[in-house]
């Protein structure tokens, strides 16, 4: 699996992106951003990443700027979503299909953002609905109202769980809480058979 990784100037500052290639024809490119503490070294991320690319899609991992530059308290939305676009526009290659996609922060981003991107898909991992302990608080708001949407959360997970509602459909993982590793697996086999089904994956 060829892979390179590439340094992405944004406003707020270079972005890094790490690009692997799939053997064979490429399907899509699904472009993954990290949660707000973390990295792209999230094991949801890795292992997504590593069965998209076994399924023929090219898949980039997003480290926002405030990262690259050493910081983890995580920046402000609209900063977070500048630097998004950015680099998402320098990776995407029309026609190929574009899913836009994280976990956690890098899942609001994603589904903030994908209308503006034309994204043809959004995979949200983790999506967190709610500050802990405060479900009046909801940012249901932030998932898209047209383009087709995957979310895959934990039932105890303490950032809540999203209702499906039009385009967005919501797989919800028993026993799983907001890293989503109890049974990843299974947590892949539900994105490729979503990646598959819109012909994205082979």
């Amino acid at each position: 699996m060829p892979r390179s990784e590439i340094t992405v100037e944004t406003p707020r500052g270079p972005a890094a992106a790490i690009v692997t290639e799939p053997a064979g024809p490429v399907r899509g490119l699904l472009v993954l951003g990290h949660g707000a503490g973390g990295g792209v070294d999230a094991p949801d991320l890795v292992a997504v990443h590593d069965a998209a690319v076994a399924a023929g899609v090219r898949v980039a991992l997003v480290t926002q700027p405030y990262r690259v530059a050493g910081r983890r308290a995580p920046a402000p939305a609209g900063h977070l979503d500048e630097a998004w676009l950015a680099v998402v526009r320098a990776l995407h290659v029309p026609p190929l299909p574009l899913i836009v996609g994280g976990r956690s922060s890098g899942a609001r981003v994603a589904c903030r953002t994908a209308a503006t991107l034309g994204a043809a898909g959004v995979l949200a991992l983790a999506f967190p609905l709610h500050p802990p302990g405060k479900p009046e608080k909801s940012r249901a708001g932030e998932l898209p109202e047209t383009t087709p949407t995957l979310v895959v959360n934990g039932d105890r997970d303490p950032f809540g769980v999203p209702s499906p509602a039009g385009p967005v459909e919501v797989a919800i993982r028993p026993g799983a809480v907001h890293d989503l590793r109890k049974d990843l697996p299974a947590t892949v086999t539900i994105v490729l058979e979503w990646l598959r089904r819109y012909s994205w994956a082979r």
